[in-house]
């Protein structure tokens, strides 16, 4: 091999390194792109965060995982639906008037300290409410309740 085929070799070899190095950076930039836009809503946010590796590199990409956002917007959605849904499973019990006791939603009678609160519909044997005038499911008027409050 002569001195020109050698320097050609090298000259193809450092283009071909250049190359590599640029297709890295610019898929820095492209990852960090799409990261932020599944953490962030904020387009200005977005295309801040895709600037630092454009402009640091691969430092850029470790201050960008230093400072982005925990968890992905999804990931948060996950979490409020779960936080939403054990606040209403604990909202549907109810609790005893009288010692604060949970109840299941069947009960007409707390079991700890015997305070009635329900009793059956005397027509369709459902549970109602003690403060009811007249039963939701069969339209039958709880005996004992004012006559002007029931509807007809």
């Amino acid at each position: 091999m002569d001195l020109t085929q050698l320097s050609s070799l090298f000259y193809y070899l450092s283009a071909l390194f250049g190359a590599t190095l640029v297709a890295l950076w610019l898929s820095l930039v492209f990852w960090t792109y799409r990261d932020i836009r599944s953490r962030s809503y904020d387009r200005l946010i977005q295309i801040l965060a895709a600037l630092v590796p454009a402009f640091l590199g691969p430092l850029g990409l470790v201050v960008y995982l230093v400072l982005r956002p925990p968890q992905t917007l999804e990931e948060v959605y996950e979490r409020t639906l779960e936080e939403e849904a054990l606040l209403s499973q604990i909202e549907d019990r109810i609790v005893c008037p009288g010692c604060s006791s949970r109840m299941q939603n069947g009960w007409q009678v707390c079991p700890k300290c015997l305070t009635r609160v329900r009793k059956p519909c005397l027509r369709c044997d459902r549970l109602l409410e003690l403060n009811w005038q007249i039963c939701p499911y069969c339209a039958t008027p709880v005996p004992g309740a004012r006559p002007e409050a029931a509807a007809p």
